[in-house]
């Protein structure tokens, strides 16, 4: 009997001893495996919570060198994303023109072509050929104006003739234009301006209707031209009111007439 309670001792204490050691080994094992890791672990509390919702992925901020970048990718098709805008033709400093002055142009564009193919119009300046006409609806002028219409040089006293027939609604002396004529077209919706003329046909008066090529005026200078500039400023605008003819929106004559 006393052996066997010596070996069943012996056992025990050998017994304890393996799980003591393999208790230490594990305890080891596991401090290893944290802090095999511990420079990689990422703060998940300095992650931005935007990040779901397009940012690009943080690098681990343990590391100072890799300091998280959040920069904002907007998702495709957000309606809060910017749409790219492209600018219209550079003007004369080489800059684009302010996006709303590429708005009109598109405005302006859309409602002469409505125009071109159905608008039978003629040069209103005897002599002149369409590969002559200069395209000068949009340029600059005085005190930030746009021209909204188109010149046509010609020697002083050149006939001008009616674009389209129409009735003469007013015969105007304007400090700007000089010596003008007003023209209403047959259907009441576009007027025809005539400009910087040097005196009216014999016989024009307001009220009169003339037929397209009629004469009804001649090259000058007048008004604003500037002497010996003699040339026909010539413009179209659709009216709502025929009576208000002075408030039309001006289409650009040049498509019109360069045909």
């Amino acid at each position: 009997m006393g052996n066997q309670t010596t070996r069943s001792a012996r056992l025990r204490v050998l017994l304890i001893t393996v799980i003591a050691l393999a208790a230490f080994g594990a305890f080891l094992w596991v401090r290893g495996k944290r802090g095999g890791f511990a420079n990689d672990t990422i703060d998940f509390r300095k992650i931005d919570q935007t990040n779901s919702s397009g940012l690009q992925t943080p690098q681990p901020a343990s590391d100072p060198s890799m300091s998280p970048t959040l920069t904002p990718v907007p998702p495709a098709g957000s309606a809060t994303s910017t749409p790219v805008q492209t600018p219209g033709p550079l003007n004369a400093e080489g800059t684009p023109p302010p996006l709303e002055n590429n708005q009109a142009a598109a405005k302006d564009a859309i409602l002469t072509g409505s125009f071109v193919g159905t608008l039978k119009l003629i040069i209103p300046v005897v002599g002149v050929r369409p590969d002559q006409l200069m395209d000068t609806f949009t340029e600059a002028r005085s005190e930030g104006r746009v021209h909204d219409a188109i010149d046509i040089p010609a020697p002083a006293g050149t006939p001008v003739v009616a674009a389209a027939d129409g009735e003469i609604i007013k015969l105007f002396q304007s400090e700007r234009g000089g010596t003008t004529i007003y023209q209403l077209s047959p259907d009441k919706k576009l007027v025809f301006y005539y400009a910087h003329l040097q005196r009216y046909a014999d016989g024009l008066a307001a009220g009169k209707f003339v037929k397209q090529g009629e004469v009804i005026a001649y090259v000058g200078d007048t008004g604003n031209a500037g002497a010996g500039n003699f040339h026909l400023h010539f413009s179209i605008s659709i009216v709502a009111d025929p009576r208000r003819y002075w408030e039309g929106t001006n289409i650009n004559p040049y498509p019109l007439l360069h045909k």
